[in-house]
């Protein structure tokens, strides 16, 4: 496969002659097969760089301008995006072409490779943490055994509650029965009218 170069080798612009510089000096120290075409003085090649470009890569009056970088007819990008694989040392999958043994350059699969490698840690990250819930599940049971332990002491509670008023019962009945102990009998035997609600058929 040959990378294309499209260039203006008459252009009176200083910026696009230093971008096509930069362009032909990096893919040289990279000892990069590719092929100059001047549009300058080629109308064929003006006009078919112009075709080739994509729509959405043009600038707004539709002319793009050079350089413009193909690997064979397939469009790789401009000076901009030329620029960010340098930085990002990815040129080569920029240009389509495997990097070479020894290159820094990791290979497109390798980094498709690592991205999974990230998505199956995190996965693992996410049944750690769904591992690691049961410790909410024990901390409800302990609001569970408080909440039990709270109404075995309400239960406990009512039990001495009931256990008093039979107390305070049996106390009233001792008293009722002191009442009628012998000397409250004698007394009311001899003086009926001291308590008008006991007759005299009521003792025993």
């Amino acid at each position: 496969m040959v990378i294309k170069v499209f260039l203006a080798s008459s252009s009176g612009s200083t910026a696009i002659k230093k971008k096509q510089q930069d362009v032909v000096a990096f893919l040289e120290a990279l000892k990069v097969d590719y092929a100059q075409l001047d549009i300058a003085c080629n109308e064929e090649n003006r006009m078919w760089m112009r075709q080739n470009v994509p729509e959405e890569k043009k600038p707004s009056n539709g002319i793009p301008l050079p350089p413009q970088i193909f690997n064979e007819e397939s469009y790789c990008g401009d000076y901009e995006t030329f620029f960010d694989a340098k930085e990002d040392n990815s040129v080569f999958s920029f240009l389509g072409l495997a990097p070479p043994p020894g290159s820094k350059e990791v290979p497109e699969e390798d980094r498709n490779g690592d991205a999974h490698e990230e998505q199956e840690e995190a996965a693992e990250g996410a049944e750690e943490d769904e591992v690691a819930e049961p410790e909410g599940n024990e901390a409800t049971e302990g609001d569970e055994e408080a909440e039990e332990t709270g109404h075995a002491e309400e239960d406990e509670e009512q039990e001495e509650d009931d256990l008093q008023s039979e107390d305070e019962e049996e106390l009233r009945q001792l008293e009722v029965d002191q009442l009628l102990s012998s000397d409250f009998i004698w007394m009311v035997f001899h003086f009926p009218s001291l308590h008008p609600f006991v007759s005299r058929s009521d003792i025993p």
